[in-house]
């Protein structure tokens, strides 16, 4: 894993936060931490307090849900440059999904609460995070869009 580069210039590399106005590069900085997880450990888990947002450095996350008569079901997985969770940005502020590392991930890890508050002292702000996290729901939703064509599109 990759630890040569400072928290600022890792955000600044990822895509999630690429274009952002350096004021609000800030926002993130001040918010953020390096978290390392190793191989199979949880990183989130459904039902819980969504109290941070991730951006993946390094590694690759399973996002898993429970499925009865099938256990837990990989439903997609994540790589670098991607990010992990927005269910801190919606009351009641609870996971909707488990993430696992399927190897070990470094993850720039944000406190959702400090990040929330930003958004309501700067609308603009806000407005820019949640233009963000739209992108990611829409690019989700076009994934498993896929996911159940491929499911039951080949069925007679």
């Amino acid at each position: 894993m990759q630890t040569m580069d400072t928290l600022d210039e890792l955000l600044t590399k990822h895509p999630f936060l690429s274009g952002l106005n350096p004021q609000f590069q800030q926002y993130f900085v001040d918010c953020a931490s390096l978290q390392n997880v190793e191989r199979g450990q949880e990183i989130l888990h459904d039902g819980n307090k969504a109290g941070h947002f991730y951006l993946i450095h390094s590694g690759k996350v399973s996002l898993e849900t429970f499925v009865p008569g099938c256990g837990m079901v990989t439903i997609q997985t994540l790589s670098p440059g991607e990010a992990l969770g927005w269910s801190w940005l919606f009351p009641p502020y609870l996971w909707h999904f488990t993430a696992s590392a399927s190897e070990p991930t470094e993850l720039i890890a944000f406190d959702a609460p400090r990040l929330r508050d930003k958004a309501r002292e700067d609308r603009e702000f806000g407005s820019e995070m949640l233009s963000r996290v739209a992108k990611i729901l829409l690019d989700r939703l076009q994934g498993t869009r896929m996911q159940l064509i491929d499911l039951y599109g080949m069925r007679p």
